[in-house]
């Protein structure tokens, strides 16, 4: 039996695909212009935390090292970009969030994201029942839309996950200080150009102030028989 198929049959609640599937055509892309061996390098360096996850939105290290200037100038456009990583144990949805603008994420471990689309979110909810899940094998990138929804990893291995993460600079900073919400949407405004709704029973976004957004089953993976 292979991991997908042992995923599978362990998450009969969910539907689990591959990334080379069609089913992921709507949410990104494999990205394979670039080279992220040294990347993937770095991230051998770096520790996955015995409890949550740990985000580092911006490593000087990271953005100093081969493809980070192409990718800024062909992938962006020429905008500034960050690049850090995303490492934990999380087995959790507990939240999905979108940014006005692609993510690359390039996986330093087998991993499991759990996506849905923006284009399903009513009044400001979102119906985990409409989540679908990717495998992303080790040392796989792939382009997350700007219309779909992510959150941390999951993992499928004890150890946990590692995954780099790429965005526009300046992603996942603080909001400035005396923001006036006046859209809907403004309510799912939770960092600079992250939109966040969380899932209730995640009470440390809940006592963060996240907008309580996703209703159904806080969806788990299970990933060994």
């Amino acid at each position: 039996m292979s991991k997908l198929e042992m995923l599978r049959s362990l998450n009969t609640n969910l539907s689990i695909f591959e990334i080379n599937d069609k089913e992921f055509l709507p949410f990104g892309r494999i990205v394979e212009e670039y080279d992220f061996t040294s990347y993937l390098n770095y991230m051998n360096e770096t520790d996955i935390p015995n409890e949550g996850n740990i985000y580092m939105a911006s490593i000087p290290e990271m953005e100093q090292r081969t493809p980070s200037e192409l990718i800024k100038n062909n992938f962006y456009g020429g905008m500034d970009i960050q690049v850090g990583y995303c490492n934990g144990v999380n087995s959790t949805l507990n939240g999905l969030e979108y940014h006005k603008s692609s993510e690359i994420n390039v996986a330093g471990t087998d991993m499991i994201l759990l996506l849905g689309q923006v284009q399903d979110i009513v009044d400001n909810s979102f119906k985990s029942n409409n989540v679908t899940g990717f495998f992303v094998p080790e040392g796989k990138a792939v382009e997350l839309y700007a219309t779909t929804l992510h959150f941390a990893p999951c993992k499928v291995r004890d150890e946990g996950f590692k995954t780099v993460v790429i965005l526009p600079k300046g992603t996942n900073e603080p909001l400035n200080e005396g923001l006036v919400r006046k859209s809907k949407e403004d309510q799912l405004l939770f960092m600079k150009n992250k939109w966040l709704l969380a899932h209730p029973e995640r009470e440390v976004l809940m006592n963060k102030g996240a907008y309580p957004g996703i209703d159904g089953e806080n969806i788990e993976i299970s990933y060994k028989m």
